[in-house]
């Protein structure tokens, strides 16, 4: 089937050559990490954890949020999702990746990732969220690869698929509480030490993600003959599930800022007020903060009234709720748990163009995954149509 992402028009072709060269790019300025090390990066002793880590988290989420298609067309029989659940599928597939490359340019030399293998500790939530991550990458394959496969040949698929297809639903849940773990189980760093920090990670997951599909699913109706959404049911449904998901999100993270304030610890208070205020005269994140609250005010009044039907109103409230998610778990979220330290010393961060080149670089990379397995899922489609 991988033929069919060899042709296509002028406008794919150089959308792909586009994509190619932002990869040459970042390839470029990873081989130049690779050789002098991650003193290229803005990361230090106090801010380990940058731009890197803030993309495999927020990532993990979009992968996750392919559940919200799966568990109702398979356990519920919802046949509007018919014709999107492979478009959230290959959009797992790109999330996946994505994270592990993340993982891959932040440890600096990728001989350490060996260790993870040669060396497992039981203990370590590390090791496990490996494991589901790599589970997931392989599910989500064989399921995408086996059904859209089974199409082409206008035959059902095959039985063996449905026990990994129920496999998938927890499995969903498990990549990203895994990873809230990684975070809420550090003693020394408070902004992240809370119990419902797995619960966060879900409600935002399932809020990007969808919006994501659904801005997918769009372009994908504006450069085809192929309609994810002829009824316009699936959407809308999709829709209410990132409206409620985003407000429990909204709701989850005021508790917290109340849990801090109201008990007037100062470990607690100082990340919130870095973000929100800025703190001792620091205030480089305080805009992006400020951002992604508007946007996700924005986005759930706009999901919460008529508007949501509206075709012009739907992306840009869509786009607000991803980028809000975006702001919150991209940059905020990891930057903020080291800032202050644990002496209280704050120190910034702030990520080199070299840094960017390569996140950027993997972007384009998991645009590229998405745009070749489409590009396949669409070409089957046009063919049963036809």
């Amino acid at each position: 089937m991988f033929e069919k992402a060899l042709t296509g028009s002028k406008k794919y072709w150089a959308w792909i050559i586009f994509l190619l060269a932002v990869i040459a790019v970042g390839f470029f300025s990873y081989l130049k990490q690779y050789s002098y090390g991650l003193g290229l990066t803005g990361m230090s002793r106090d801010v380990s954890w940058g731009l890197y880590i803030a993309q495999f988290t927020f990532l993990v989420g979009v992968a996750a949020s392919a559940v919200m298609l799966v568990t109702p067309y398979y356990l519920h029989d919802f046949k509007k999702f018919g014709k999107m659940v492979i478009l959230g599928e290959f959009l797992a597939i790109a999330a996946v990746i994505m994270c592990i490359l993340f993982i891959f340019v932040d440890v600096g030399q990728p001989m350490r990732i060996l260790n993870v293998l040669l060396y497992p500790q039981l203990h370590s939530v590390m090791f496990y969220d490996m494991c589901v991550l790599v589970g997931y990458l392989t599910i989500n394959l064989v399921v995408g690869w086996t059904t859209i496969g089974a199409e082409r040949k206008g035959i059902p698929s095959p039985k063996w698929v449905k026990p990994i297809i129920y496999l998938s639903i927890p499995w969903a849940f498990s990549i990203h509480t895994v990873t809230a773990f990684l975070y809420a189980g550090l003693p020394g760093r408070p902004f992240w030490m809370t119990a419902i920090m797995a619960a966060r990670f879900l409600a935002s997951a399932f809020a990007a993600g969808p919006s994501l599909l659904i801005l997918l699913a769009l372009v994908v109706r504006k450069v085809s003959k192929f309609d994810p959404d002829p009824g316009v049911g699936a959407i809308q449904s999709l829709v209410k599930i990132i409206r409620y998901a985003m407000i429990a999100n909204v709701f989850f993270y005021i508790c917290e800022v109340f849990t801090a304030f109201y008990s007037s610890v100062p470990e607690d208070m100082d990340a919130f007020k870095y973000v929100f205020v800025g703190l001792d005269g620091h205030t480089s994140l305080v805009p992006f903060m400020w951002t992604a609250t508007i946007l996700a005010f924005v986005g759930i009044a706009l999901l919460i009234f008529p508007t949501r039907r509206n075709k012009i109103l739907l992306p840009i409230a869509l786009l607000s709720i991803f980028l809000a998610n975006w702001i919150d778990k991209g940059i905020v979220l990891i930057i903020a748990g080291f800032v202050p330290n644990s002496f209280g010393r704050v120190t910034e961060y702030f990520p080199t163009s070299n840094e960017v080149s390569i996140v950027v670089a993997i972007y384009a990379i998991g645009a590229l995954i998405i745009t070749l397995l489409y590009k396949i899922a669409i070409s089957v489609r046009e063919q049963n149509q036809n």
